[in-house]
């Protein structure tokens, strides 16, 4: 069941690529916002699929305080987490961040969602799991119960992450990939796509494979 709008809101959303046209679309078509506003350094069109690009990010705040959007959030891609995390320090406070839970998300009344978050269609979250703000969960992730994500992290599609595991700040999941339980991985962590990660990870770097193995 679709929910209804009781306010009219607009997001703006940081970056007008492929990620940030996403959400704006689950933004509105799922009503969580009725309009949607982009800044964007580099895409200089007045507009992207409809919705305005207002300007670069360094004008966030003065057209918060004129009062041109209502809630904000980052929709930089998984190459750039670093930038993410440094946009959401920096607007933390002064600008109010939102966050999209599509309503076909199955989500335990236990489970907590940071400001800042975007979870895609058909995840599950089970009981007392935390994702941490400023992070994207792709579509159809299963977190099992206990599990926290920490901030400025990147799951891709159909990711499986079992009971008691935390993953640290700025770490990107690949598709498909597999965490077993009572695993902890560290800050700036990529997990390539596919790979089954059966102990903890306590080194940053690239790692694929079942068993998954360091590469760089």
């Amino acid at each position: 069941m679709i929910m209804s709008i009781k306010t009219k809101k607009t997001l703006a959303i940081i970056g007008a690529g492929h990620l940030g046209q996403q959400i704006a679309h689950y933004a509105v078509s799922d009503q969580h916002y009725n309009n949607v506003v982009f800044f964007d350094d580099f895409n200089k069109n007045p507009s992207v699929n409809g919705y305005k690009i207002l300007g670069p990010t360094d004008s966030v705040i003065k057209f918060y305080q004129k009062k041109i959007f209502d809630e904000l959030i980052i929709g930089i891609g998984y190459k750039h987490l670093s930038v993410r995390k440094e946009l959401f320090e920096k607007l933390n406070g002064k600008v109010p961040f939102g966050n999209i839970i599509h309503t076909s998300v199955w989500k335990d009344q236990t489970a907590q969602v940071g400001a800042g978050c975007v979870i895609y269609p058909c995840c599950k979250l089970d009981a007392n799991v935390v994702v941490k703000a400023n992070t994207i969960l792709n579509i159809a992730c299963t977190i099992a119960h206990d599990t926290v994500i920490e901030s400025h992290s990147f799951l891709s599609p159909r990711v499986a992450v079992a009971g008691f595991v935390t993953i640290l700040q700025e770490c990107i999941i690949g598709i498909n990939s597999t965490i077993i339980d009572h695993i902890k991985i560290t800050n700036k962590v990529q997990i390539g796509g596919g790979t089954v990660v059966i102990k903890s990870i306590n080194k940053e770097g690239l790692y694929v494979g079942n068993p998954h193995r360091f590469i760089r």
